[in-house]
């Protein structure tokens, strides 16, 4: 990782988070006793001076959020240090966490559960610290980008080695919400898990927004990079479906990949003008398709940004610079069909057809009374129809300036101001060299482009495989048979006596090996091995990721003298479902929403028999209404005595759930 400490723009903007959140979290916790208190008191007096106090509170976190949406929309300091002529793109921030230490709960679930000194694993447990510490300031390139994937895929091997389904271990994950800055605190893994893929895609905007997009090779680095973006998120949407954070909801994360792809979309439109356009018919009747294109994909990520339950949370400026984007490149969609209209008259050696299919290809419908074939040889028909679209491109580019003028955020930003205003002036002095004066008889309405492209613009889902990692844990044992899933008795130490050559058992398997075929009255079994235990020791050397052939030369180069060799036991557990989970789905169907934090209900007296449960599916579908909530669990069947729960200290951060 980066060093915390270095004092660069994006490290900065990222220190101003952190505090930022810190202080969103205090003013909530300040609202929740504020309200606790209203609910609580019957004083009068008392309830004028906290109403006070939630007013004053509430206002402190609508500025807390402004300042955070300052944040969000700082994209100068994410563009390529070169002097750029384009209008920025937008990156998303890395979420913030804060630390968390694996130390005693890693080494007690060793001993508890592995029954190994815990000792031995400091060193890896460290290791695994350090990556985590790592990964909260990844460096803005590949290397940034590969560090995340092998902390994400090292938390695969440590959810299967040290969290059973059955029970927490008392490891507790706190992330701040990119957009609101409230926190959510689970012990569930997948919420560390989820969060790491957000910053992945986050990363992948950063790196994107990075690029030079003056040269070829820096245009395509950054279609892939937001095409790269929008494959994790549209993989963390699929993969866990119901994650306790605003920015990692279906319907944000939704609204993110659309945006990721429309910039990806903007780039490509560069790339093809980077050269330079051409003021030539078939060339221009391309460009405008093409940045009619543009055009529509904001137009669709502005009208998904306002939509509920996304409009609350995504910043606002977010919206508006989505809007004026459509905009801008609507009417730079009729800025290039007026050129064709205005500067290219149709010539005696020039394919008429050719010509007229081109044409015919921008419009879904021509103004009443025209042909495309009639426009083109009509002299007078071709400026009038020009005009009309130079008119239309003139309103487009006026109300991209307006809006960008309403919003304080993005009229601070010059770089957009003087792409918008350049183009704004080339549409006026396009207008004014046409003759104006029959301009009072025309009443022609310019129709609307029919965007199309040639370039094929999609998600990238993301290649985990390209990234090697190796289990820090590896010493546990194979991950087959040494996870938290199964459960074991204690080693037990059995002492083998040759009798005549034979052991009086079998081996099988792979690593760790199994006992079969055991002769019940050989001396091994007298000494207490049984039918189906794993060997994960011989003589003291560990033998745990060894094959049969490898166990069988251990016992046999020993000789005829007797061996000690450890044994464990599976003991049969029932399958079990998650209790209190995020949902993760891996290509699953999406029926099933199970619930983070929520603390263990108080033990039933055993002389009381428990109410009966709704089951899991049936919960699903006779609970419809409450299922929209991902922050509460299955009810008891009705008519069934309540039973009472525990709060846990940090149910306060879920249930607020419309902070602001």
């Amino acid at each position: 990782g980066c060093n915390p400490l270095a004092e660069t723009g994006r490290s900065k903007l990222q220190n101003q988070r952190a505090v930022l959140n810190q202080q969103i979290l205090r003013a909530v916790r300040m609202r929740a006793g504020a309200e606790n208190l209203l609910r609580a008191t019957t004083n009068n007096k008392v309830r004028e001076q906290v109403l006070l106090e939630l007013s004053f509170v509430n206002s402190d976190l609508q500025i807390l959020k402004e300042e955070l949406e300052g944040l969000n929309i700082s994209v100068e300091v994410y563009q390529n240090a070169e002097e750029t002529f384009s209008i920025p793109l937008v990156p998303l921030g890395l979420k913030e966490t804060k630390d968390v230490d694996f130390t005693l709960p890693l080494k007690d679930f060793i001993l508890e559960h592995y029954s190994q000194d815990s000792s031995e694993y400091e060193d890896e447990i460290a290791d695994l610290m350090d990556l985590r510490q790592a990964c909260r300031t990844p460096s803005r390139d590949e290397a940034g980008i590969e560090m995340l994937i092998s902390y994400f895929l090292q938390l695969g091997y440590v959810e299967n080695r040290f969290f059973p389904p059955t029970r927490h271990i008392g490891v507790l994950f706190t992330w701040y919400d990119s957009f609101t800055g409230v926190p959510v605190c689970q012990q569930n893994l997948l919420l560390e898990k989820a969060s790491v893929l957000f910053n992945i895609g986050a990363l992948y905007t950063q790196i994107g927004t990075r690029c030079n997009r003056q040269t070829q090779a820096g245009l395509e680095n950054a279609v892939d990079a937001f095409q790269k973006a929008a494959g994790v998120l549209s993989y963390l949407k699929e993969t866990f479906t119901h994650t306790p954070s605003y920015d990692m909801s279906p319907a944000m994360l939704n609204v993110l990949v659309k945006m990721m792809l429309a910039q990806a979309r903007e780039c490509v439109f560069e790339q093809i003008g980077l050269s330079g356009i051409r003021n030539e018919f078939f060339t221009l009747v391309k460009m405008t398709q093409e940045v009619a294109k543009v055009g529509e994909v904001y137009m669709l990520v502005n009208t998904a940004m306002n939509q509920e339950p996304v409009k609350e949370n995504i910043p606002y400026s977010w919206s508006k610079l989505a809007q004026i984007k459509s905009d801008h490149y609507k009417a730079l969609a009729h800025y290039f069909t007026a050129t064709i209209l205005c500067d290219h008259e149709l010539q005696p050696g020039d394919d008429e057809d050719q010509q007229e299919k081109a044409l015919s290809q921008l419009y879904d419908y021509v103004p009443e009374g025209l042909m495309v074939l009639a426009v083109l040889k009509d002299k007078v028909q071709r400026k009038q129809l020009g005009k009309a679209h130079l008119r239309k491109a003139i309103v487009y580019h006026e109300e991209a300036l307006r809006v960008c003028g309403l919003c304080k955020k993005l009229r601070n930003i010059e770089v957009l101001q003087e792409v918008l205003t350049a183009a704004h002036k080339r549409s006026l002095l396009k207008y004014a060299q046409q003759e104006t004066e029959d301009d009072f008889l025309s009443l022609l309405q310019a129709p609307d482009i029919l965007p199309k492209t040639e370039h094929k613009i999609e998600t990238i889902a993301p290649q985990f495989s390209k990234v090697k990692v190796k289990d820090f844990f590896h010493k546990l044992g194979p991950l087959t048979v040494f996870s938290a899933k199964q459960r074991w008795t204690a080693p037990r130490t059995i002492c083998l006596h040759h009798e005549a050559g034979e052991l009086g058992f079998s081996l099988k398997g792979g690593a760790p090996v199994q006992v079969y075929c055991l002769d019940p009255v050989c001396s091994a079994a007298s000494a207490g091995l049984k039918e189906g235990d794993y060997i994960v020791s011989v003589g003291g050397m560990d033998c745990k990721w060894l094959g049969v052939n490898e166990v069988l030369e251990k016992l046999k180069s020993v000789g005829k003298q007797p061996v000690e060799i450890e044994v464990i036991s599976c003991q049969d557990t029932a399958a079990s479902l998650h209790s209190k989970s995020a949902t993760y789905s891996m290509g699953m169907q999406k029926t099933y929403s199970l619930i983070c934090l929520a603390m263990d209900e108080d033990k039933i007296d055993q002389t009381k028999k428990a109410p009966l449960k709704l089951p899991f599916l049936s919960w699903g579908t006779k609970n419809r209404q409450k299922a929209a909530s991902t922050l509460c669990l299955p009810s008891a069947v009705a008519g069934s005595s309540q039973i009472k729960k525990k709060l846990s200290p940090f149910t306060l951060f879920n249930t607020e759930s419309s902070l602001y």
